[in-house]
């Protein structure tokens, strides 16, 4: 394959990032740009990364600062609202007997450690920059940018997230739509014995859990049914997440006087969005949030955006020529394995707010997590 092909990624999230490292790898040249000024730096609280997550990570070569980062665990623990555990299940390694199972870390340490490996690949990045028209031909894409310039591609990568507006601009009408729960989210001090995710199912939320994300943090979240966020101040999100956790036991009472910040909190709707039958139009191919997203009951959004990043990168760069049947077959490939994580995660929400008592969560979650051993 000639390393003389130009691509555009748009997106400098987790996909993005991971596809602009493999491609720069390869040789090709890149261009990166993301909309905000800070490439999101800053942003989020926590983030849980499964084994199928890590192993794409690993391929990027920055496993090693992940590890030192982040807090490694193997199980999960179940507990009653009053803080009695009822059952631990070991997690199963979905990224390989010599992957940890889990790694728990701060969701910005990801990022800058995602932007250190962006900016050593060599690529061209800019911030604050944003598309304003696509036009393709048989040969590829030109590009007018918000910052007056115009750049000629051979491929573009859509990888500008949920609210994707490369993904309405070539002609794909999915969007997202709210499943009926939102998610409180806040990053605090680790209690000395939080080793592990826990999960409580019931009480003033549906679910109430908390995952360490280094040896001295934590992040912990309340899921509840969405509500209009505009009757809900941002100045009251500490005593909005506060009322949904003070009544929980165990951990909780540690964890829930130090939700003081509401500019700490973070308050997010459930959505899900399945792009069918392609998520390619011509030399444009949606990567990660801006083809699918899922609620996060199973922790699976950011390792099933890094899997798109692999897969495609792989067939990019072992090909002579970049065409709709390759295209599809990464589609074909890709949709095999997100929709049954895309169904089994708003399946195990929507058991909750239908107050299923005998959902079978634990077997869905474990028939799911054990498909995704299997490369992707």
């Amino acid at each position: 394959m000639s390393t003389a092909r130009t691509v555009l990624v748009i997106g400098g999230g987790a996909a993005g990032n991971a596809m602009t490292i493999l491609l720069r790898r390869a040789g090709l040249t890149v261009d990166l740009i993301e909309a905000k000024d800070d490439w999101n730096a800053t942003a989020g609280s926590g983030i849980t990364l499964q084994g199928n997550a890590l192993r794409v990570l690993r391929e990027l070569g920055v496993w090693e600062e992940v590890s030192a980062s982040g807090f490694g665990f193997g199980s999960v623990g179940i507990t009653a609202p009053d803080g009695t555990v009822l059952h631990v299940a070991r997690d199963i390694r979905t990224g390989g007997d010599d992957l940890p199972a889990t790694v728990g870390m701060q969701r910005p340490r990801l990022q800058r450690i995602l932007i250190d490996a962006v900016r050593a690949s060599g690529a061209s990045v800019r911030l604050g920059t944003r598309v304003e028209q696509l036009e393709q031909d048989g040969t590829g894409v030109s590009a007018r940018f918000t910052d007056g310039t115009e750049g000629r591609y051979d491929l573009v990568i859509a990888a500008d997230g949920l609210g994707s507006t490369t993904r309405a601009a070539i002609g794909i009408t999915a969007e997202p739509e709210p499943t009926g729960m939102a998610i409180w989210r806040v990053a605090v001090p680790r209690p000395a014995g939080v080793t592990r995710t826990d999960l409580a199912y019931g009480g003033p939320a549906y679910i109430a859990g908390y995952c360490p994300t280094s040896d001295t943090t934590i992040y912990a979240y309340a899921v509840e049914a969405h509500r209009d966020r505009a009757s809900i101040p941002p100045e009251s999100y500490a005593d909005e997440m506060r009322g949904l956790t003070a009544a929980y036991g165990g951990f909780w009472p540690e964890i829930t006087k130090q939700i003081t910040d509401p500019a700490k909190v973070n308050y997010t709707w459930f959505d899900r969005m399945l792009v069918e039958g392609s998520w390619h139009r011509g030399r444009v191919v949606l990567v990660g949030d801006a083809a699918h997203c899922c609620p996060p009951t199973l922790a699976q959004g950011a390792a099933l955006s890094l899997e798109d990043a692999w897969v495609l990168s792989r067939l990019l760069t072992s090909a002579e020529v970049w065409d709709d049947a390759l295209f599809q077959a990464y589609y074909d490939r890709r949709i095999a394995r997100v929709r049954p994580v895309v169904e089994a995660s708003v399946q195990i929400g929507q058991w909750q707010l239908d107050g299923v008592r005998d959902a079978d969560v634990p077997g869905l979650m474990g028939r799911t997590m054990t498909m995704l051993r299997e490369l992707p």
